[in-house]
């Protein structure tokens, strides 16, 4: 069955496109927003063979179309930060080839554009302060059990979480099609603790970046409407969404960091290169260097090919 492929138009967006509101152009020229993608890694250890295979598919997928690759650290959550390791992540890249194309966008200094977005949620009304415990959120649902949005709560005591949407949710996806999500948490977008969560910051930033695909790992698939959502309540339409298989481990869990999946080996790139390419159901290019394999894989790439997943971890030829 041919899958569907969607097309994302963002050309409102001045950081797209700077012209004049009265400057039109010719009836024979359409305007096409160009394609931006990212690789956004938790900087929670150095990459992992899963990690290289969600890089080099959303490398490829923007390349392929002449894209931008931009390269963002969500370093939000610096208890679980070991020192150094966004140094180890960017230097892992640079080992295979996958360069980014400006500069690196750190999560902890996007501090003041979270605050002025969660201000804007809270006026509109699509956001609330809530003291509910993490014990009376499990036992609702994930939803506010104490109808704190109508107690007008703030202070430092508090979450901030987006009211649950009433309705269902939905993305097309470039390789699992539609989905559709019918019951909601008020997610959380800033904690007690002061730090912001990952859908607050993740939205804001693609946003703010311009991204119009996002192209990542299926553990992020269902949470993909929600995100989607909030960049409607942004005024924004959301891009594109490609889901690549997980990659498992022999017993079947998925390769992670928790997992203690170990580090991907630069001594070992070309190899790893080739294993990621067979995951994601690319061809593998002859070449003896990481540049020339990327290069070719550019050429050849098909989101047809990929397999919705999950893949256990490739052993190498």
């Amino acid at each position: 069955m041919a899958r569907k492929h969607i097309s994302v138009y963002r050309g409102t967006h001045e950081f797209l496109f700077a012209r004049p509101l009265s400057m039109t152009l010719p009836v024979s020229i359409t305007a096409v927003a160009p394609v931006i993608g990212r690789f956004a890694p938790s900087p929670s250890g150095p990459l992992h063979f899963g990690s290289l295979v969600a890089a080099l598919g959303s490398y490829l997928s923007a390349k392929a179309q002449r894209g931008q690759w931009l390269l963002r650290i969500e370093d939000i959550d610096p208890p679980r930060e070991p020192v150094g390791a966004a140094d180890t992540i960017r230097k892992q890249l640079e080992a295979f080839a996958l360069c980014w194309d400006s500069e690196v966008l750190y999560q902890s200094q996007r501090s003041e554009r979270y605050e002025q977005v969660l201000a804007q949620l809270l006026a509109s009304g699509a956001a609330f302060h809530c003291a509910c415990t993490r014990r009376e959120l499990q036992d609702n649902a994930g939803r506010c059990a104490n109808h704190c949005a109508e107690k007008h709560l703030g202070g430092q005591r508090t979450a901030i979480r987006l009211r649950a949407p009433a309705k269902t949710l939905a993305i097309n996806d470039r390789i699992h099609g539609l989905v559709e999500i019918a019951e909601h948490e008020d997610i959380v977008l800033k904690r007690r603790d002061g730090l912001y969560g990952y859908t607050l910051a993740v939205v804001v930033d693609d946003l703010d970046q311009g991204i119009t695909e996002i192209v990542r790992g299926a553990d992020l698939l269902t949470a993909s409407p929600l995100q989607a959502q909030l960049f409607r309540l942004l005024g924004a339409q959301p891009p594109s969404y490609t889901h690549l298989p997980l990659v498992l481990q022999a017993d079947g869990r998925k390769l992670s960091k928790q997992n203690q999946a170990p580090a991907i080996s630069v001594e070992q790139r070309l190899e790893l290169l080739h294993r990621a390419l067979r995951v994601l159901g690319q061809p593998v290019p002859e070449a003896e260097h990481p540049e020339a394999l990327l290069t070719a894989a550019t050429t050849t790439w098909d989101i047809a090919k990929v397999p919705k997943g999950p893949v256990f971890e490739l052993a190498s030829n």
